[in-house]
Protein backbone atom coordinates (compact mmCIF):
# COMPACT_ATOMS: atom_id res chain seq x y z
CA UNK A 1 0.00 0.00 0.00
CA UNK A 2 1.20 3.40 -0.75
CA UNK A 3 1.63 5.62 2.13
CA UNK A 4 -1.32 8.55 2.58
CA UNK A 5 1.27 11.71 2.64
CA UNK A 6 3.09 9.75 -0.15
CA UNK A 7 -0.28 9.55 -2.45
CA UNK A 8 -0.95 13.30 -0.93
CA UNK A 9 2.07 14.32 -2.98
CA UNK A 10 1.21 11.94 -6.43
CA UNK A 11 -2.35 13.71 -6.36
CA UNK A 12 -0.33 17.15 -5.77
CA UNK A 13 2.01 16.57 -8.83
CA UNK A 14 -0.52 15.07 -11.47
CA UNK A 15 -2.37 18.66 -11.30
CA UNK A 16 -1.56 20.96 -13.41
CA UNK A 17 -2.15 24.00 -11.31
CA UNK A 18 0.47 22.72 -8.55
CA UNK A 19 2.97 24.12 -10.95
CA UNK A 20 4.35 27.68 -10.37
CA UNK A 21 4.85 27.44 -14.41
CA UNK A 22 1.20 26.01 -14.72
CA UNK A 23 2.04 23.51 -17.26
CA UNK A 24 -1.03 22.58 -20.00
CA UNK A 25 -0.86 19.04 -18.58
CA UNK A 26 1.27 16.68 -16.40
CA UNK A 27 1.95 12.93 -17.82
CA UNK A 28 2.66 10.68 -15.32
CA UNK A 29 5.37 7.63 -15.70
CA UNK A 30 6.96 5.21 -13.81
CA UNK A 31 9.68 2.49 -13.27
CA UNK A 32 10.27 0.32 -10.38
CA UNK A 33 11.81 2.52 -8.16
CA UNK A 34 10.31 6.03 -9.29
CA UNK A 35 7.24 8.11 -10.46
CA UNK A 36 7.88 10.54 -12.95
CA UNK A 37 5.90 13.75 -13.37
CA UNK A 38 6.60 15.00 -16.84
CA UNK A 39 5.07 18.98 -16.81
CA UNK A 40 6.48 20.39 -19.79
CA UNK A 41 9.12 22.09 -20.17
CA UNK A 42 10.04 20.48 -16.66
CA UNK A 43 10.53 17.19 -14.88
CA UNK A 44 9.79 16.08 -11.29
CA UNK A 45 10.95 12.75 -10.02
CA UNK A 46 10.14 11.00 -7.29
CA UNK A 47 11.59 8.33 -5.13
CA UNK A 48 9.21 5.16 -4.31
CA UNK A 49 9.55 4.56 -1.12
CA UNK A 50 10.61 0.80 -1.29
CA UNK A 51 13.44 -1.69 -0.34
CA UNK A 52 14.77 -3.88 -3.17
CA UNK A 53 18.12 -4.83 -1.07
CA UNK A 54 19.90 -3.36 -3.74
CA UNK A 55 18.13 -0.53 -3.66
CA UNK A 56 16.52 1.40 -0.79
CA UNK A 57 14.28 4.61 -0.37
CA UNK A 58 12.07 3.02 2.39
CA UNK A 59 12.82 6.03 4.31
CA UNK A 60 12.41 9.99 3.51
CA UNK A 61 15.98 10.89 4.84
CA UNK A 62 17.13 7.91 2.53
CA UNK A 63 14.73 9.44 -0.46
CA UNK A 64 16.61 13.16 0.61
CA UNK A 65 19.79 12.05 -0.04
CA UNK A 66 19.59 9.89 -2.73
CA UNK A 67 17.90 13.18 -4.71
CA UNK A 68 20.95 15.01 -3.94
CA UNK A 69 23.53 12.24 -5.22
CA UNK A 70 21.23 11.89 -8.58
CA UNK A 71 21.75 15.70 -9.33
CA UNK A 72 25.74 15.72 -8.70
CA UNK A 73 26.78 12.54 -10.56
CA UNK A 74 24.54 13.24 -13.59
CA UNK A 75 25.60 16.46 -13.77
CA UNK A 76 28.64 14.86 -14.87
CA UNK A 77 27.31 14.32 -18.30
CA UNK A 78 24.27 16.25 -18.20
CA UNK A 79 24.76 19.35 -16.23
CA UNK A 80 21.72 21.32 -17.83
CA UNK A 81 19.40 18.85 -17.51
CA UNK A 82 19.61 18.35 -13.98
CA UNK A 83 18.36 21.56 -12.12
CA UNK A 84 17.76 21.12 -8.67
CA UNK A 85 16.26 19.17 -5.58
CA UNK A 86 12.80 20.81 -4.77
CA UNK A 87 10.65 19.27 -1.94
CA UNK A 88 7.04 19.22 -1.80
CA UNK A 89 6.27 20.86 1.61
CA UNK A 90 2.92 20.98 3.49
CA UNK A 91 1.87 24.43 4.67
CA UNK A 92 -1.36 26.58 6.05
CA UNK A 93 -2.93 26.90 2.43
CA UNK A 94 -2.17 22.83 1.23
CA UNK A 95 0.65 21.46 -0.55
CA UNK A 96 3.77 23.02 -2.57
CA UNK A 97 6.99 23.16 -4.49
CA UNK A 98 9.41 24.30 -2.72
CA UNK A 99 9.47 27.26 0.02
CA UNK A 100 8.53 26.01 4.11
CA UNK A 101 6.88 24.17 5.47
CA UNK A 102 6.84 20.08 6.52
CA UNK A 103 8.92 17.92 4.05
CA UNK A 104 6.31 15.59 2.85
CA UNK A 105 8.35 14.54 -0.23
CA UNK A 106 11.44 14.93 -2.20
CA UNK A 107 12.06 15.54 -6.01
CA UNK A 108 14.79 15.71 -8.69
CA UNK A 109 13.74 18.62 -10.91
CA UNK A 110 15.07 18.52 -14.61
CA UNK A 111 14.58 19.86 -17.72
CA UNK A 112 12.29 17.73 -20.31
CA UNK A 113 14.47 17.08 -23.29
CA UNK A 114 12.71 16.39 -26.81
CA UNK A 115 12.02 12.51 -26.98
CA UNK A 116 12.90 12.65 -30.76
CA UNK A 117 16.24 13.02 -29.65
CA UNK A 118 16.32 9.72 -27.51
CA UNK A 119 19.01 7.43 -29.11
CA UNK A 120 15.98 4.76 -28.49
CA UNK A 121 13.62 6.62 -30.86
CA UNK A 122 16.42 7.48 -33.12
CA UNK A 123 16.83 3.63 -33.40
CA UNK A 124 13.26 3.43 -34.36
CA UNK A 125 13.26 5.64 -36.87
CA UNK A 126 16.14 4.27 -38.23
CA UNK A 127 18.31 7.25 -37.48
CA UNK A 128 21.14 5.77 -35.54
CA UNK A 129 24.24 5.06 -37.59
CA UNK A 130 28.28 5.02 -37.18
CA UNK A 131 28.38 8.75 -37.13
CA UNK A 132 26.20 9.26 -34.66
CA UNK A 133 27.06 6.63 -32.42
CA UNK A 134 31.09 8.23 -32.68
CA UNK A 135 29.48 11.03 -31.62
CA UNK A 136 28.76 8.97 -27.83
CA UNK A 137 31.61 7.47 -27.94
CA UNK A 138 33.62 10.40 -28.11
CA UNK A 139 31.61 11.62 -25.00
CA UNK A 140 31.98 8.47 -23.30
CA UNK A 141 35.28 7.99 -23.92
CA UNK A 142 36.32 11.42 -22.73
CA UNK A 143 34.29 10.89 -19.47
CA UNK A 144 36.15 7.75 -18.68
CA UNK A 145 39.45 8.89 -19.00
CA UNK A 146 37.92 11.83 -16.53
CA UNK A 147 37.55 9.05 -13.89
CA UNK A 148 40.81 8.32 -12.15
CA UNK A 149 40.93 4.55 -11.51
CA UNK A 150 39.74 3.65 -8.02
CA UNK A 151 41.74 2.93 -5.38
CA UNK A 152 43.00 -0.48 -4.88
CA UNK A 153 41.39 -1.16 -1.36
CA UNK A 154 37.91 0.26 -3.30
CA UNK A 155 38.68 -1.43 -6.51
CA UNK A 156 39.57 -5.20 -5.10
CA UNK A 157 35.56 -4.28 -3.34
CA UNK A 158 33.82 -3.99 -6.56
CA UNK A 159 35.20 -6.50 -8.45
CA UNK A 160 33.62 -8.84 -4.99
CA UNK A 161 30.58 -6.66 -5.24
CA UNK A 162 30.10 -7.47 -9.16
CA UNK A 163 30.24 -11.10 -8.02
CA UNK A 164 27.34 -10.29 -5.72
CA UNK A 165 25.81 -8.91 -7.59
CA UNK A 166 25.67 -11.50 -10.70
CA UNK A 167 24.74 -14.28 -8.03
CA UNK A 168 21.78 -11.48 -6.52
CA UNK A 169 20.50 -11.39 -10.17
CA UNK A 170 20.14 -15.44 -10.57
CA UNK A 171 18.11 -15.35 -7.13
CA UNK A 172 15.91 -12.67 -8.43
CA UNK A 173 15.50 -14.50 -12.19
CA UNK A 174 14.42 -17.64 -10.05
CA UNK A 175 12.17 -15.20 -7.60
CA UNK A 176 10.03 -12.51 -8.76
CA UNK A 177 11.36 -11.54 -11.73
CA UNK A 178 11.82 -15.04 -12.94
CA UNK A 179 8.33 -15.69 -14.80
CA UNK A 180 10.13 -14.85 -17.74
CA UNK A 181 12.70 -16.99 -18.46
CA UNK A 182 12.49 -21.02 -18.27
CA UNK A 183 14.74 -23.28 -16.10
CA UNK A 184 16.75 -24.73 -18.89
CA UNK A 185 17.72 -20.79 -19.70
CA UNK A 186 18.57 -19.66 -16.79
CA UNK A 187 20.73 -22.42 -15.91
CA UNK A 188 22.68 -22.56 -19.18
CA UNK A 189 23.33 -18.23 -18.23
CA UNK A 190 24.45 -19.07 -14.42
CA UNK A 191 26.59 -22.25 -16.15
CA UNK A 192 28.47 -19.53 -18.48
CA UNK A 193 28.66 -17.10 -16.06
CA UNK A 194 30.81 -19.40 -13.70
CA UNK A 195 32.94 -21.35 -16.60
CA UNK A 196 33.34 -17.82 -17.61
CA UNK A 197 34.95 -16.80 -14.11
CA UNK A 198 36.85 -19.91 -13.69
CA UNK A 199 38.52 -19.85 -17.27
CA UNK A 200 39.17 -16.54 -16.84
CA UNK A 201 40.16 -15.88 -13.92
CA UNK A 202 43.59 -14.12 -14.51
CA UNK A 203 41.90 -11.52 -17.04
CA UNK A 204 39.39 -10.91 -14.67
CA UNK A 205 41.64 -9.90 -11.54
CA UNK A 206 44.25 -8.22 -14.17
CA UNK A 207 41.14 -5.47 -14.78
CA UNK A 208 41.66 -4.26 -11.03
CA UNK A 209 45.40 -3.99 -11.64
CA UNK A 210 45.16 -2.17 -14.88
CA UNK A 211 42.66 0.51 -13.57
CA UNK A 212 40.15 -0.56 -15.68
CA UNK A 213 37.44 -0.16 -12.34
CA UNK A 214 36.30 3.35 -12.37
CA UNK A 215 33.41 5.17 -11.42
CA UNK A 216 31.15 5.03 -14.45
CA UNK A 217 27.64 5.53 -15.55
CA UNK A 218 25.99 1.94 -14.56
CA UNK A 219 23.22 2.17 -16.82
CA UNK A 220 24.03 3.22 -20.25
CA UNK A 221 21.09 2.37 -22.31
CA UNK A 222 19.19 3.92 -25.16
CA UNK A 223 16.54 5.72 -23.63
CA UNK A 224 19.48 7.62 -21.26
CA UNK A 225 20.95 8.86 -24.29
CA UNK A 226 20.00 11.90 -25.77
CA UNK A 227 21.45 13.40 -29.08
CA UNK A 228 21.08 16.90 -30.84
CA UNK A 229 21.97 19.27 -32.78
CA UNK A 230 23.87 21.20 -29.61
CA UNK A 231 25.40 17.57 -28.37
CA UNK A 232 24.89 14.95 -26.58
CA UNK A 233 23.44 14.04 -23.04
CA UNK A 234 23.40 11.13 -20.93
CA UNK A 235 21.19 11.05 -17.78
CA UNK A 236 20.04 9.28 -14.84
CA UNK A 237 23.05 7.09 -13.94
CA UNK A 238 23.04 4.87 -10.51
CA UNK A 239 22.96 6.80 -7.88
CA UNK A 240 21.28 4.52 -5.43
CA UNK A 241 24.26 1.82 -5.79
CA UNK A 242 28.14 2.57 -5.88
CA UNK A 243 28.56 -0.76 -6.71
CA UNK A 244 26.77 -0.42 -9.46
CA UNK A 245 28.61 2.10 -10.85
CA UNK A 246 31.90 1.33 -9.48
CA UNK A 247 32.51 -1.34 -12.49
CA UNK A 248 34.87 -2.35 -15.16
CA UNK A 249 34.99 0.44 -18.04
CA UNK A 250 34.07 -3.06 -20.56
CA UNK A 251 30.86 -3.49 -18.09
CA UNK A 252 29.57 -0.07 -18.25
CA UNK A 253 30.44 0.02 -22.32
CA UNK A 254 28.57 -3.63 -22.49
CA UNK A 255 25.09 -2.31 -21.81
CA UNK A 256 25.19 0.44 -24.47
CA UNK A 257 26.17 -2.52 -26.75
CA UNK A 258 23.57 -4.84 -25.27
CA UNK A 259 21.07 -2.28 -25.55
CA UNK A 260 21.82 -1.73 -29.48
CA UNK A 261 21.69 -5.80 -30.35
CA UNK A 262 18.39 -5.21 -27.96
CA UNK A 263 17.08 -2.95 -30.29
CA UNK A 264 17.70 -4.68 -33.53
CA UNK A 265 21.32 -2.93 -34.45
CA UNK A 266 23.73 -5.64 -33.50
CA UNK A 267 26.07 -3.98 -36.34
CA UNK A 268 25.79 -0.72 -34.19
CA UNK A 269 27.47 -2.64 -31.28
CA UNK A 270 30.13 -4.29 -32.97
CA UNK A 271 30.66 -0.88 -34.44
CA UNK A 272 30.85 0.85 -30.98
CA UNK A 273 32.80 -2.06 -29.22
CA UNK A 274 35.53 -1.88 -31.75
CA UNK A 275 35.64 1.85 -31.84
CA UNK A 276 36.22 1.97 -27.68
CA UNK A 277 38.97 -0.95 -27.81
CA UNK A 278 40.60 1.71 -30.40
CA UNK A 279 40.39 4.99 -28.38
CA UNK A 280 40.94 3.36 -24.73
CA UNK A 281 43.78 1.15 -26.55
CA UNK A 282 42.33 -2.11 -24.07
CA UNK A 283 43.10 -4.91 -26.32
CA UNK A 284 40.81 -7.10 -23.55
CA UNK A 285 37.74 -5.41 -24.05
CA UNK A 286 36.51 -7.46 -26.75
CA UNK A 287 36.49 -10.66 -24.77
CA UNK A 288 35.11 -9.35 -21.84
CA UNK A 289 32.46 -7.51 -23.95
CA UNK A 290 29.79 -11.53 -24.34
CA UNK A 291 30.26 -11.71 -20.21
CA UNK A 292 29.14 -8.00 -19.44
CA UNK A 293 26.62 -7.96 -22.41
CA UNK A 294 24.85 -11.70 -20.68
CA UNK A 295 24.92 -9.58 -17.40
CA UNK A 296 23.73 -6.62 -18.49
CA UNK A 297 21.08 -8.22 -20.60
CA UNK A 298 20.03 -9.93 -17.05
CA UNK A 299 19.88 -6.62 -14.95
CA UNK A 300 17.20 -5.22 -17.46
CA UNK A 301 15.09 -8.88 -17.40
CA UNK A 302 15.56 -8.29 -14.06
CA UNK A 303 14.54 -4.89 -13.57
CA UNK A 304 11.45 -5.16 -15.89
CA UNK A 305 10.71 -8.25 -13.88
CA UNK A 306 10.35 -6.31 -10.88
CA UNK A 307 8.36 -3.30 -12.84
CA UNK A 308 6.06 -5.63 -13.78
CA UNK A 309 4.64 -6.71 -9.95
CA UNK A 310 4.74 -3.63 -8.83
CA UNK A 311 1.60 -2.55 -7.32
CA UNK A 312 0.78 0.77 -8.76
CA UNK A 313 1.63 -0.37 -12.17
CA UNK A 314 -1.67 -1.37 -14.62
CA UNK A 315 -2.50 -4.22 -16.57
CA UNK A 316 -1.34 -3.04 -19.89
CA UNK A 317 2.33 -1.98 -18.52
CA UNK A 318 2.12 -5.14 -16.65
CA UNK A 319 2.34 -7.16 -19.86
CA UNK A 320 4.36 -4.86 -21.39
CA UNK A 321 7.24 -5.07 -18.80
CA UNK A 322 6.89 -9.10 -18.52
CA UNK A 323 7.29 -8.99 -22.30
CA UNK A 324 10.68 -6.96 -22.20
CA UNK A 325 11.66 -9.20 -19.36
CA UNK A 326 11.51 -12.14 -21.60
CA UNK A 327 13.16 -10.27 -24.75
CA UNK A 328 15.95 -9.46 -22.06
CA UNK A 329 16.50 -12.63 -20.91
CA UNK A 330 16.35 -14.57 -24.30
CA UNK A 331 19.04 -12.40 -25.18
CA UNK A 332 21.30 -13.02 -22.06
CA UNK A 333 20.90 -16.88 -23.38
CA UNK A 334 21.75 -15.65 -26.61
CA UNK A 335 24.92 -13.98 -25.38
CA UNK A 336 25.96 -17.06 -22.84
CA UNK A 337 25.50 -19.72 -25.70
CA UNK A 338 26.94 -17.72 -28.65
CA UNK A 339 28.07 -14.39 -28.22
CA UNK A 340 27.72 -11.44 -30.26
CA UNK A 341 29.29 -12.09 -33.33
CA UNK A 342 26.83 -14.01 -36.11
CA UNK A 343 26.71 -17.99 -36.42
CA UNK A 344 25.52 -20.84 -37.74
CA UNK A 345 24.20 -23.26 -35.95
CA UNK A 346 23.85 -26.59 -37.91
CA UNK A 347 21.67 -29.44 -36.32
CA UNK A 348 22.22 -32.38 -38.21
CA UNK A 349 22.02 -36.21 -37.51
CA UNK A 350 20.85 -39.53 -38.96
CA UNK A 351 16.99 -39.83 -39.70
CA UNK A 352 15.27 -39.64 -37.13
CA UNK A 353 17.67 -39.11 -34.53
CA UNK A 354 15.58 -36.20 -32.95
CA UNK A 355 17.40 -33.15 -34.80
CA UNK A 356 14.57 -31.39 -36.07
CA UNK A 357 12.58 -31.54 -32.79
CA UNK A 358 15.88 -30.16 -31.16
CA UNK A 359 16.66 -27.64 -33.63
CA UNK A 360 12.62 -26.22 -33.40
CA UNK A 361 13.30 -26.56 -29.35
CA UNK A 362 16.81 -24.06 -29.80
CA UNK A 363 14.65 -22.18 -31.84
CA UNK A 364 11.86 -21.51 -30.09
CA UNK A 365 13.97 -20.83 -26.82
CA UNK A 366 16.51 -18.18 -28.03
CA UNK A 367 14.18 -16.67 -30.98
CA UNK A 368 16.52 -17.85 -33.85
CA UNK A 369 14.95 -18.43 -37.19
CA UNK A 370 15.32 -22.65 -37.88
CA UNK A 371 15.63 -23.35 -41.36
CA UNK A 372 14.52 -26.76 -42.40
CA UNK A 373 15.77 -28.76 -45.17
CA UNK A 374 12.32 -31.27 -45.25
CA UNK A 375 10.20 -27.41 -45.34
CA UNK A 376 12.67 -26.57 -47.89
CA UNK A 377 12.51 -29.41 -50.06
CA UNK A 378 8.76 -29.57 -50.16
CA UNK A 379 8.33 -25.78 -50.81
CA UNK A 380 10.52 -25.62 -53.73
CA UNK A 381 8.84 -28.52 -54.94
CA UNK A 382 5.46 -27.12 -54.57
CA UNK A 383 4.26 -29.72 -51.71
CA UNK A 384 1.91 -29.71 -49.17
CA UNK A 385 4.44 -29.90 -46.43
CA UNK A 386 2.15 -32.89 -44.31
CA UNK A 387 1.56 -34.89 -47.54
CA UNK A 388 3.12 -38.11 -48.42
CA UNK A 389 3.76 -38.47 -51.74
CA UNK A 390 3.78 -42.16 -53.68
CA UNK A 391 7.03 -43.96 -54.00
CA UNK A 392 7.16 -42.55 -57.66
CA UNK A 393 6.83 -38.74 -56.37
CA UNK A 394 8.99 -39.58 -53.67
CA UNK A 395 11.84 -40.85 -55.55
CA UNK A 396 11.93 -37.74 -58.00
CA UNK A 397 11.50 -35.15 -54.60
CA UNK A 398 14.64 -37.16 -53.05
CA UNK A 399 16.24 -37.35 -56.46
CA UNK A 400 20.16 -36.27 -56.16
CA UNK A 401 19.03 -32.87 -57.94
CA UNK A 402 16.37 -31.94 -56.13
CA UNK A 403 18.69 -32.59 -52.98
CA UNK A 404 21.41 -30.43 -54.05
CA UNK A 405 19.20 -27.43 -54.83
CA UNK A 406 17.86 -27.91 -51.00
CA UNK A 407 21.75 -27.53 -50.09
CA UNK A 408 22.26 -24.99 -52.28
CA UNK A 409 19.17 -22.84 -50.81
CA UNK A 410 20.30 -23.97 -47.26
CA UNK A 411 23.56 -22.13 -48.05
CA UNK A 412 22.08 -19.32 -49.16
CA UNK A 413 19.87 -19.04 -46.09
CA UNK A 414 23.23 -19.34 -43.98
CA UNK A 415 24.66 -16.24 -45.37
CA UNK A 416 22.22 -14.12 -43.77
CA UNK A 417 23.20 -14.86 -40.37
CA UNK A 418 25.57 -12.02 -40.73
CA UNK A 419 22.46 -9.82 -40.87
CA UNK A 420 20.24 -11.63 -38.94
CA UNK A 421 22.60 -12.66 -35.95
CA UNK A 422 22.34 -16.00 -35.75
CA UNK A 423 20.12 -18.68 -36.97
CA UNK A 424 19.67 -23.03 -37.14
CA UNK A 425 19.93 -25.02 -40.07
CA UNK A 426 17.94 -28.23 -39.71
CA UNK A 427 19.04 -30.93 -42.04
CA UNK A 428 20.94 -33.96 -41.99
CA UNK A 429 24.13 -33.44 -43.81
CA UNK A 430 24.53 -37.02 -44.48
CA UNK A 431 27.27 -36.24 -47.19
CA UNK A 432 30.79 -35.02 -46.35
CA UNK A 433 30.58 -32.43 -49.71
CA UNK A 434 27.75 -30.62 -48.79
CA UNK A 435 29.55 -30.07 -44.93
CA UNK A 436 32.51 -29.05 -46.09
CA UNK A 437 30.79 -26.84 -48.98
CA UNK A 438 29.41 -25.23 -45.77
CA UNK A 439 32.58 -24.75 -44.05
CA UNK A 440 34.03 -23.40 -46.89
CA UNK A 441 31.50 -20.73 -47.84
CA UNK A 442 30.80 -19.54 -44.06
CA UNK A 443 34.98 -19.47 -43.93
CA UNK A 444 34.96 -17.20 -46.54
CA UNK A 445 32.25 -14.88 -45.57
CA UNK A 446 34.42 -14.79 -41.92
CA UNK A 447 30.83 -16.09 -40.13
CA UNK A 448 31.50 -18.69 -37.22
CA UNK A 449 29.87 -22.25 -37.42
CA UNK A 450 28.32 -24.77 -34.78
CA UNK A 451 27.84 -28.44 -35.71
CA UNK A 452 25.16 -30.13 -33.51
CA UNK A 453 25.09 -33.85 -34.29
CA UNK A 454 22.35 -35.31 -32.49
CA UNK A 455 22.23 -39.08 -31.45
CA UNK A 456 20.52 -41.77 -31.07
CA UNK A 457 20.03 -45.39 -30.99
CA UNK A 458 18.59 -47.70 -33.27
CA UNK A 459 15.77 -48.66 -31.38
CA UNK A 460 15.20 -45.40 -30.77
CA UNK A 461 15.02 -43.96 -34.29
CA UNK A 462 12.81 -47.03 -35.30
CA UNK A 463 10.31 -46.39 -32.61
CA UNK A 464 10.25 -42.66 -33.73
CA UNK A 465 9.77 -43.67 -37.68
CA UNK A 466 6.94 -46.24 -36.59
CA UNK A 467 5.25 -43.48 -34.70
CA UNK A 468 5.39 -41.24 -37.63
CA UNK A 469 3.83 -43.86 -39.44
CA UNK A 470 1.08 -44.14 -37.55
CA UNK A 471 0.37 -40.79 -36.43
CA UNK A 472 1.46 -38.40 -39.65
CA UNK A 473 1.45 -34.73 -39.12
CA UNK A 474 4.95 -34.64 -39.36
CA UNK A 475 6.59 -33.01 -42.85
CA UNK A 476 9.50 -35.84 -43.06
CA UNK A 477 8.59 -38.34 -45.54
CA UNK A 478 10.97 -41.10 -43.74
CA UNK A 479 9.56 -43.96 -42.11
CA UNK A 480 10.20 -47.56 -40.63
CA UNK A 481 10.91 -49.10 -44.06
CA UNK A 482 13.26 -46.20 -45.28
CA UNK A 483 15.50 -46.34 -42.06
CA UNK A 484 18.28 -49.06 -43.85
CA UNK A 485 18.37 -47.34 -46.92
CA UNK A 486 18.95 -44.02 -45.55
CA UNK A 487 21.38 -44.55 -43.00
CA UNK A 488 23.07 -46.61 -45.65
CA UNK A 489 24.29 -43.22 -47.26
CA UNK A 490 25.12 -41.66 -44.30
CA UNK A 491 27.86 -40.23 -43.64
CA UNK A 492 29.24 -40.25 -40.65
CA UNK A 493 31.15 -36.62 -39.79
CA UNK A 494 34.23 -37.88 -38.60
CA UNK A 495 35.89 -34.94 -40.09
CA UNK A 496 34.06 -32.15 -37.84
CA UNK A 497 36.81 -30.94 -35.08
CA UNK A 498 35.84 -30.90 -31.59
CA UNK A 499 36.68 -26.60 -32.00
CA UNK A 500 33.09 -26.46 -34.17
CA UNK A 501 31.29 -29.32 -33.18
CA UNK A 502 29.55 -30.93 -30.27
CA UNK A 503 27.68 -34.64 -29.79
CA UNK A 504 24.27 -34.64 -27.76
CA UNK A 505 22.02 -38.01 -27.34
CA UNK A 506 18.40 -37.47 -27.82
CA UNK A 507 17.35 -40.20 -26.29
CA UNK A 508 15.45 -38.28 -23.69
CA UNK A 509 12.35 -36.03 -24.15
CA UNK A 510 13.43 -32.89 -25.99
CA UNK A 511 12.91 -30.52 -23.16
CA UNK A 512 15.62 -32.37 -21.24
CA UNK A 513 18.01 -32.52 -24.12
CA UNK A 514 17.32 -28.60 -25.00
CA UNK A 515 18.90 -28.01 -21.59
CA UNK A 516 21.59 -30.34 -21.72
CA UNK A 517 22.25 -28.35 -25.11
CA UNK A 518 22.09 -24.98 -23.56
CA UNK A 519 24.73 -26.36 -20.85
CA UNK A 520 27.42 -27.66 -23.31
CA UNK A 521 26.77 -24.46 -25.56
CA UNK A 522 27.65 -22.29 -22.95
CA UNK A 523 30.48 -24.38 -21.28
CA UNK A 524 31.89 -24.17 -25.20
CA UNK A 525 31.30 -20.28 -25.47
CA UNK A 526 32.52 -19.56 -21.87
CA UNK A 527 35.86 -21.37 -22.92
CA UNK A 528 35.85 -19.86 -26.57
CA UNK A 529 35.44 -16.34 -25.23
Amino acid sequence: MIPPDTQRVLDFLAAPGSYPHRPAAVRLMQTHASWVFIAPPLVYKVKKPVNFGFLDFSTLELRQGDCGRELLLNRRLAADVYLDVVPVVETAAGLQLGGEGRVLEWTVKMRELDAAGFLHQRLLQGEAGTAMMDRVVDLLHDFYRGQPPLPEAESDLACRRLDEALRGNFEAMRGAAGHAISAAALAAIEHYTRCFEQQHRALLAARSAQGWIRDCHGDLHSEHIHISADGVRIYDCIEFNEAFRHIDVACDIAFLTMDLDFNGRPDLARHVAARFATLLQDAALPRLLDFYQCYRACVRGKVEGLHSQGETVGAEERAASMDLARRYFRLALRHAIAGGAPCVFVVMGRVACGKSALAQALGHETGWRVISSDRVRKTLAGVELHQRGTAEERAALYSAEMTQRVYDTLFAEATHAAAEGCIILDATFSKRAHRDALRALLARQGLACVWVVAEADETTTLRRLQERGRCGGVVSDARAEDHARINNHYEPPEELPDSCGLRITTHDDVSTTLARLLLLLAERNAHEG
